[in-house]
């Protein structure tokens, strides 16, 4: 249980001293966010603030994970292993687009297909590599049954596997992308869901089917194959994000830019993977996926009426229209995220009480 609190506490430490060092060196390679003419009207004056702040928390954490690890004695696992690459997979994607949009001045970075390619070769591979490495229970990163707060169901099969996984990765990177709208909102939402993870995986491994005797139930054992190393990937990123969000809160210092949100969703959906929990994810991320429904509902909307739903999508924007503060949407959507999490925690938990 050490590496999980090492893992946590350096995470934050590590954002809280790096970042504003890397807001001092993309504010002098005058590498500033580029705002869209069509937003909200108080937007124009975040033009210039440092973008790409996603390096901070992504660097951050792999620090953290591989520095609690030498304090510990502990080996890194394969489920941390993958996980941590599939972040850093989306983080580099994310950086090419964020890049192109500074160098070229312009709200649209990486080309579609270009950006969607580069989404695909990462999630293939750690949809591909979760399936291998197989412990001596037999037991390997991923599952190719579906899932809520255990597996569930048959087996699916490696391809339709490897589908289920991608339609995860880029939903949620693209619903943490979509969030990122307003001054720490997506940011503070991730450190909510990252925390739900580290209390996640800790119960995972109190109550693993490898501890035999020692469960408390029997009937309601957890077969996942490295959950307390989830917890500690868990931990590192909710301690990265809150540094992080020290300096992304309003008015913002930084950005996390596509940088950020690509690897947070990612990571995210690699996290409910490994641990089983792909179903419950959509409770637990429901700030997001909420989020990516309003867009959805608007350009579907518009397209078969020609009318509206809402003022402005993503949902955050409509409020702004409405006359609501940034910080005021913000501080609301987050205790919308608070309850997502304690909604998805309970039935985590029911679920595990209900075979008593």
């Amino acid at each position: 249980m050490k590496q999980i609190l090492f893992a946590g506490v350096i995470g934050l430490f590590l954002t809280l001293v790096g970042t504003p060092l890397l807001i001092k060196l993309l504010a002098r390679k005058g590498y500033g966010q580029y705002i869209r003419d069509d937003g909200p009207r108080e937007h124009a004056s975040k033009r210039g603030t440092p973008t790409m702040g996603g390096i901070a928390f992504i660097l951050a954490t792999v620090a953290a994970y591989f520095l609690s690890k030498v304090i510990t004695g502990y080996t890194p696992t394969y489920s941390g292993l993958l996980v941590l690459g599939l972040m850093v997979g989306m983080g580099m994607v994310g950086f090419l687009d964020d890049y192109i949009k500074i160098v070229k001045r312009r709200s649209l970075g990486l080309r579609a297909k270009a950006k969607m390619a580069g989404q695909l070769i990462v999630g293939i591979a750690f949809a591909v590599l979760s399936l291998q490495f197989a412990d001596a229970r037999g037991q390997t990163p991923a599952s190719t049954k579906l899932s809520f707060i255990t597996d569930f169901g048959w087996t699916i099969g490696p391809v339709l596997f490897v589908v289920w996984a991608l339609f995860m990765i880029l939903a949620m990177s693209n619903g943490v992308n979509l969030t990122d709208g307003l001054d720490g909102l997506a940011t503070g939402a991730s450190v909510l869901v990252f925390g739900a993870y580290t209390f996640i995986g800790v119960w995972q491994f109190q109550e693993s089917c490898a501890n035999g005797e020692t469960l408390t139930n029997p009937g309601a054992c957890y077969e996942v194959r490295d959950p307390l190393d989830l917890a500690v990937v868990a931990s590192a990123l909710m301690g990265a994000c809150l540094g992080f969000l020290w300096w992304n809160t309003s008015p913002a210092k930084i950005f996390m830019g596509d940088t950020g949100s690509l690897a947070l969703g990612g990571v995210l959906a690699g996290l409910a993977i490994c641990s089983r929990t792909e179903l419950l994810l959509a409770i637990l991320g429901g700030l997001f996926v909420l989020i990516t429904m309003s867009v959805v509902i608007q350009v579907g909307s518009f397209r078969l009426t020609g009318k509206r739903v809402f003022r402005m999508a993503p949902l955050q924007h409509h409020f702004e229209l409405k006359g609501w503060s940034e910080v005021l949407v913000v501080v609301r959507f987050w205790i919308i995220q608070g309850i997502c999490v304690i909604v998805g925690l309970g039935l985590f938990y029911a679920g595990w009480a209900a075979d008593k």
